[in-house]
């Protein structure tokens, strides 16, 4: 019993949809209006009545396969066939028909396909692409299907766009890939002959000159030997002219086609006028004519002259004998040799030294392996000295010793290389710094303490005072940044002076800034990791040479240290303080500066590490992300699971670390760093386990107090220098480096700067 047509009553279409969204079913193809929307779906995306939608896959269906979609699993792989279709000539006499070859290609990944036709020359037909790539359909009555590769085999008819083509054979590839899907393959039939093509070749060979026909091809010489010239250094004897010298020539062989080109070397004040080629390059015959040819006179071939008659014409034929041709000698590339005479038009020219690529060519192509130059002339003197004026104390001494070199001066050349390697990039600065005191009577002066700073980028030094509470000194600038010349050094010279370098300051070195002696006591972190990291620049934080010293010590100096260690370590812990050591080393005049001992400490001291717990550094961690409201956990999820290639749920930490930078982590690098090394096992971390650690929305920690979070952020020890002086030495790891062997060192500090 059907119910009443009432509201109510009736189901409702749209209950549950959320689009209606109208397919649009008009558009332009080709500047025509038409109706494009006969696959288009009807309101909100569902199929109309009676509607059927072609399959955008030709034979697997989606979900099988490899997870990769076609168009990275199939790049680049297109299957081949050879084939050909019948044409009918219907106005001709000379044929009824044509056979046309062409090839099919099948690309995989998206299963178009593509038929080219191979060009011929005068062919008279339009020839290439005859079908654009594009999916092609099945003929009536599957119109509504595409062709696919279980269509194509060997020795059948395709019907493509009303047009049969017979597939006569395929590569081996497309016969390979076919053979493994389980497709039985045919075997290779052949193509009917064209009786037009077959014309074509019958007229083409009639066509051939039946007179002698010579081909001289230079192209493989053109191939091998371009852009390749043999370079001799020579001399034109003229003794025979009123001026008796000799003139220096550079002979060049060109290999491409055997000629020769000659350039005179005038030197200057020679009083000969500067002319562009002694020899235009050409083809150096051996023999001087005694006659010049005319033009015409020698040509490659002749002809001679069988009839001549006012009504029929002259009437030639070539000679195959070559009756009147000339025959000349020219250089070759195994005339010229070192030592040897090269006639250039009556002209006696000596070969007296080559190249390195002519050597190598001669060594290379026949066995040569004598090249000693001939000596014809004395070697040049030698340039007398040019003394440098001493120095007038105007201006800067490079700016002075430039008006003395040239007559238009120019500003003295700055290390623009060295610029640019140590100029201050991002946060690191490349500037060294001291904490340096006066070294004077002063008691007042005495207490001053001041910060020298080295700039590496241009060698140039800067001193700024530190201000004290009631002191009576004023703080701030007590030196301008410059370069600071060494004392010692005389004012009115003609070398230049030297200035202090980057290798001149360390701790316990003296300075002499503008005669005020400076006592550098310290240096702050980044000084210690920067001289460190360059140890080939800087000898005194070379660990190498400071063992070197160790190691040279007297026998005596040595027992006198084991002992004072063995006393200093009753309980055989193989550690003492560091200042215990310090102490002995300076005492003992060991030839180490106050430097190398605090390298040696940073190198083999220990530090007793706090450790810190997971959860805090987790809960602070979701405290920084809830501030900043971050919630893109799902998104990071899938980025990792992109990453992760082999499905394994484990990154390597370098990529997690790229991922996180990626999304903008709002979390300190400390803590970032931090918390990859706790949840990283050996060199790669489970990335499930770490968004679950910190995802705040689904896994909340317990909230933290600010007083724990910067007891974390500045309680680290990558937070902060190490402290040498409070530190343990492992002396047990000096001595085994003394003895010859090395053992695993601690690494130094790691504080970011």
């Amino acid at each position: 019993m059907a119910l009443p047509f009432l509201p109510g009553n009736s189901p409702n279409e749209r209950l549950g949809k959320e689009r209606f969204h109208k397919s649009q079913h008009f558009n332009y193809s080709s500047g025509v209006p038409m109706l494009v929307g006969s696959e288009k779906p009807g309101i909100g995306g569902e199929h109309l009545v009676g509607q059927e939608i072609k399959p955008k896959y030709s034979v697997y269906p989606i979900g099988s396969g490899t997870g990769l979609p076609p168009w990275v699993t199939f790049d680049k792989q297109v299957l081949c066939f050879d084939a050909y279709f019948q044409e009918t000539v219907p106005e001709a006499q000379s044929e009824t028909y044509r056979i046309r070859k062409c090839k099919i290609y099948f690309f995989l990944e998206d299963d178009t396909i593509q038929v080219v036709e191979p060009e011929y020359k005068n062919s008279g037909i339009p020839q290439g692409t005859l079908i654009r790539r594009h999916r092609i359909p099945l003929p009536p009555p599957n119109e509504g299907q595409f062709y696919n590769l279980f269509h194509f085999n060997i020795n059948q008819q395709m019907k493509l766009h009303s047009r049969t083509f017979t597939v006569t054979d395929c590569d081996s590839f497309t016969r390979n890939f076919l053979t493994k899907l389980g497709v039985h393959v045919n075997n290779p039939t052949t193509v009917p002959e064209d009786p037009y093509s077959s014309l074509r070749e019958q007229l083409k060979k009639s066509m051939q000159p039946l007179r002698p026909y010579e081909r001289h091809d230079t192209l493989k010489q053109f191939l091998d030997h371009d852009r390749k010239v043999l370079r001799f250094y020579c001399f034109w004897d003229d003794s025979q002219s009123i001026y008796v010298d000799l003139r220096e020539l550079i002979l060049h062989y060109f290999l491409v086609d055997d000629t020769i080109e000659i350039r005179e070397v005038i030197p200057p004040n020679s009083g000969r006028d500067k002319v562009n080629k002694f020899l235009r390059r050409c083809r150096l015959p051996k023999h001087v004519p005694a006659k010049v040819k005319q033009p015409g006179e020698i040509t490659d071939r002749t002809v001679l002259n069988v009839l001549t008659s006012s009504t029929m014409g002259n009437r030639y034929i070539l000679d195959s004998l070559k009756t009147g041709a000339v025959h000349e000698e020219f250089y070759k590339d195994c005339d010229l040799i070192i030592g040897g005479e090269v006639n250039v038009w009556g002209r006696r020219v000596i070969l007296a030294d080559c190249d390195d690529f002519t050597k190598h060519y001669y060594r290379a192509k026949y066995g040569i392996e004598d090249f000693t130059p001939l000596q014809y002339k004395a070697p040049p003197a030698p340039k007398p000295p040019r003394p440098v004026p001493p120095y007038n104390g105007f201006g800067s001494e490079e700016d002075s010793l430039s008006f003395c070199q040239r007559l238009l001066p120019k500003p003295p050349r700055k290390d623009f290389q060295k610029f640019m390697a140590k100029d201050r990039y991002g946060l690191d600065s490349k500037v060294l710094n001291f904490q340096a005191k006066m070294i004077t009577a002063d008691p007042v002066d005495r207490e001053r303490v001041f910060i020298i700073s080295f700039y590496l980028s241009n060698d140039t030094i800067s001193v700024f005072e530190r201000p004290q509470k009631n002191s009576g000194v004023l703080g701030g600038k007590f030196l301008e940044r410059g370069r600071v010349k060494k004392p010692g050094q005389e004012l009115f010279k003609s070398q230049l002076s030297q200035y202090f370098t980057a290798q001149d300051l360390y701790v316990g070195a003296t300075l002499c800034l503008n005669s005020i002696n400076f006592q550098l006591l310290d240096a702050d972190e980044y000084t210690f990791k920067y001289m460190e990291q360059h140890a080939e620049e800087f000898p005194r934080a070379n660990m190498g040479i400071i063992i070197s010293k160790l190691r040279s010590l007297p026998e005596e100096k040595q027992c006198e240290i084991r002992k004072f260690l063995t006393l200093s370590d009753p309980s055989n812990t193989g550690f003492i303080p560091f200042e215990s050591i310090r102490s002995l080393l300076l005492g003992l005049d060991c030839n180490l500066s106050e430097h190398e001992v605090l390298v040696l400490g940073r190198c083999f001291s220990e530090r007793e590490q706090t450790q810190v717990d997971v959860g805090l550094m987790l809960a602070v961690a979701q405290d920084f992300l809830k501030k900043k409201a971050f919630e893109e956990f799902p998104k990071m999820a899938r980025a990792f699971a992109d990453h992760d290639r082999h499905k394994t749920q484990r990154l390597s930490t370098k990529a997690i670390w790229t991922i996180c930078k990626a999304f903008h982590l709002p979390v300190p690098n400390s803590l970032l760093e931090g918390l990859l090394s706790k949840f990283a096992d050996g060199d790669e971390i489970d990335y499930y386990a770490f968004l679950a650690g910190i995802n705040w929305l689904e896994h909340p920690a317990p909230p933290v107090m600010p007083e724990d979070t910067l007891k974390l952020l500045f309680s680290s020890p990558a937070s902060k220098p190490k402290l040498i002086a409070q530190s343990l030495l492992n002396y047990s790891a000096v001595l085994k480096n003394l003895q010859g062997k090395p053992s695993k060192r601690p690494k130094m500090a790691t504080a970011p700067f």
